[in-house]
């Protein structure tokens, strides 16, 4: 029995009909005594518009294992939920033509099947990752590569778990949360996973802001560029009422923009090639120290985001995918993988494209070295970089500058330009995310104005008030507080999509099985410990004794609820057999019923 599961095994006689033959999946009829779901279109069917009944479904799927079959009976009711409000991203779905020989690659199946991937990497390439990557190449040279390539290969894996949770059960990791956790769980989730998203939109204001900064050439404020920011994401949120895929299309080309951008910029540098290849393959940092080291930390929570996980499990259920089928169901997986790893290699390639400009063109250099060239060449921004030899620190405002100063203006715009696109797509997929998180969590729709004016009131005043009475430095050093905060956040996403991927009673066949239960278990601890040194070092880098003292307190609690997830998590890891009932008020019940195994 799961404790953080209520309610308890019911009587053999409750079940509904009986246990069918074991297959690998299947769909039966309604058992006799569950009342078939009529039309709701039809005149004077119970749960047609304006009856006041309530509707229902009934589904019953059944698996085997080791010749024992399973069954499981969701019964759900929706009469007390609000009218749903036009569903953001789904108001229609996407036709899968189909392909009888199952064997190879349908390139007009696979072209139905992209759209979510290339929509959930846009998280890799938000302004925090292109920060964190310029700073890889400014500080380590070539030598982190491999450490950007493992952390995209473990997003990848990640990735793959979210899309198959949302197509095997139809349901996204925040509507699988709300129905498997207790309440207080539940909510301290949605809270979590709200401030990573908050901390994200924040991220991508600031970005924005300071690209409308470097296109006019400093006309543009920095306050000003985040009121800008404010309008236009109100502006793009409505462009899915042009349709699904013409959405896509218009996150592929900011996509292919930044492609473009951050490709002229590394053509423009030209990059020693051995060099990158050595750094991206060879897993060793020659001469690196503690900077170096914090930086690779840097790395894997700037690459690993916890919304995005929520995200990619929703975009999924976009595509018209029947269920019932088994053969659809695994020809899904497949190709969202195939999808996925597409969309990666490219933001891959333009992070890769990011850490080589800073590493072959000012990896070593010190302020002294880049005040004089920009002030050789007119720049109004050498100011910026005092007249010492201190090691050259950048950031996404400097990172205009420098490229400015050494390679022309055209550098200078082309990568404000890049920026800018990468803020833009990753504020539309962030509105997305917390769309389908309040969803999920709450069972509470909102409008997407309604949603967007919340998270960016909350994300907009903390950066315009830097804005108006701070500079760019301590705008652009929000970025390293951001990247902690969203580092503390990756155990609550990537806790529960182990978890619930794991479990055979709802995954069915496609559960994880035992290499990718140890793979995944390693990986989550792995990338959970990387991410709390982080914070660690960060926090202690503040040298103020209120801040540990607040720091100290703060982790008790977190670590609790953590490890409170961590430990519901082992016990699916290692489950053999599930039983549980989750009630929820007098109409609205969730019923999962496995039986245990017996080897004779």
């Amino acid at each position: 029995m799961f404790s953080f599961l209520t309610g308890g095994r019911p009587p053999a006689e409750d079940i509904p009909g009986g246990r069918p033959p074991a297959e690998d999946i299947h769909i039966t009829p309604l058992p006799p005594g569950v009342p078939a779901e009529p039309d709701p279109q039809q005149p004077g069917a119970p749960g047609a518009p304006g009856d006041g009944l309530e509707e229902k479904e009934v589904i019953r799927t059944t698996h085997s294992h080791r010749g024992s079959s399973r069954t499981a009976v969701f019964l759900c009711s929706h009469g007390d939920e609000p009218a749903p409000a036009p569903a953001t991203y789904f108001q229609q779905r996407v036709p899968v033509p189909e392909d009888r020989n199952t064997n190879r690659i349908s390139l007009r199946r696979l072209w139905a099947f992209t759209g979510p991937g290339f929509l959930m990497s846009i998280a890799y390439l938000d302004p925090g990752n292109i920060e964190s990557d310029l700073q890889s190449g400014a500080k380590a040279g070539f030598k982190l590569l491999w450490v950007l390539l493992g952390a995209t290969a473990i997003g990848l894996l990640l990735q793959r778990l979210a899309a198959r949770l949302g197509v095997v059960t139809g349901m996204h990791l925040a509507e699988v949360c709300h129905r498997h956790y207790r309440t207080v769980p539940r909510i301290l989730l949605w809270l979590m996973v709200e401030l990573a998203i908050i901390g994200s939109d924040m991220q991508e204001v600031i970005g924005c802001a300071i690209a409308f900064n470097l296109l006019s050439s400093g006309r543009i404020p920095l306050w000003g560029g985040v009121l800008i920011t404010i309008m236009d994401t109100f502006v793009f949120l409505f462009l899915d009422k042009y349709g699904l895929r013409k959405l896509e299309a218009f996150f592929g080309l900011l996509i292919t923009l930044m492609a473009v951008t951050f490709g002229y910029e590394y053509v423009t540098v030209g990059p020693d090639q051995g060099q990158l290849l050595k750094g991206m393959f060879v897993p060793y940092c020659e001469g690196c120290g503690p900077v170096q080291l914090t930086q690779a930390v840097g790395i894997v929570g700037a690459v690993i985001m916890p919304h995005n996980i929520y995200l990619h499990s929703a975009l999924v259920k976009s595509r018209e995918v029947d269920r019932s089928n088994r053969k659809e169901v695994k020809e899904a997986n497949k190709y969202f993988f195939i999808e996925s790893s597409m969309a990666l290699f490219v933001s891959f390639l333009i992070n890769v494209f990011v850490v080589a400009v800073f590493a072959e063109g000012f990896y070593g250099r010190t302020n002294q070295e880049v005040f004089h060239v920009c002030n050789q060449t007119g720049s109004p921004h050498s100011h910026l970089f005092p007249l010492n030899n201190h090691t050259l620190e950048v950031d996404i405002y400097k990172g205009g500058v420098v490229l400015g100063c050494f390679f022309g203006p055209a550098a200078l715009y082309i990568w404000a330009v890049g920026i800018l696109a990468a803020g833009q797509s990753s504020t539309m997929t962030g509105t997305y995310s917390g769309q389908f998180v309040m969803e999920g969590f709450l069972n509470l729709r909102w409008s997407r104005f309604a949603r967007v004016l919340l998270t960016r009131s909350i994300a907009v005043t903390p950066t315009l008030l830097v804005a108006v009475f701070q500079d760019v430095h301590s705008l652009t050093g929000m970025n390293d507080f951001l990247n902690v905060l969203q580092s503390m956040q990756l155990p609550f996403a990537l806790l529960p999509i182990l978890t619930f991927t794991s479990l055979p009673a709802l995954m069915s066949e496609f559960a994880n099985g035992l290499v990718f239960k140890v793979g995944g278990g390693v990986v989550v601890l792995i990338v959970c410990a990387i991410n709390m040194y982080f914070v660690v070092v960060y926090v202690t880098e503040l040298h103020s004794v209120w801040i540990y003292v607040t720091a100290a307190i703060l982790s008790v609690a977190y670590l609790t609820f953590v490890g409170y997830l961590a430990w519901l998590c082992l016990i699916a890891l290692g489950v053999s057999w599930l039983d549980f009932t989750l009630k929820r008020g007098t109409d609205s019940t969730v019923l999962i019923e496995q039986q245990p195994e017996f080897e004779t």
